[in-house]
């Protein structure tokens, strides 16, 4: 199993910056692939960064040049780097992982963004 805990969310004001962070636990967690989503009310779940195993990443074209993924492979955590937010990347930001190509995905509680003047 997999365990996935987000933290890092909160309310900013627009241009602010944030970065999330995702731990990854259990004993079959591995770097296959870990992303990072959000969903607003009444609206699908979006793809918001993904990293797999070789370090390549992918973005929504909504949040290229200012959201970076990245991660630490000692500490087994994920991170979104936010930066000039706006105000419709208010969501909710969940991580994600699957440990290879046919596996479930597993998904973390999520973690509240904000931002609002």
């Amino acid at each position: 199993q997999v365990q996935l805990v987000e933290s890092g969310g909160g309310l900013v004001q627009p241009g602010e910056s944030l970065r999330l962070s995702c731990a990854a636990s259990g004993p079959h967690f591995n770097f296959y692939r870990v992303g990072w989503y959000r969903q607003v009310p009444g609206k699908q779940r979006e793809m918001v960064a993904v990293i797999i195993s070789n370090g390549i990443t992918n973005y929504a074209e909504s949040v290229k040049g200012r959201f970076s993924i990245s991660r630490d492979i000692v500490k087994k955590t994920v991170y979104l780097q936010m930066n000039s937010l706006k105000p419709e990347d208010t969501a909710v930001y969940y991580c994600s992982t699957r440990i290879s190509a046919t596996s479930n995905d597993y998904w973390g509680q999520g973690t509240q963004v904000t931002v609002s003047s």
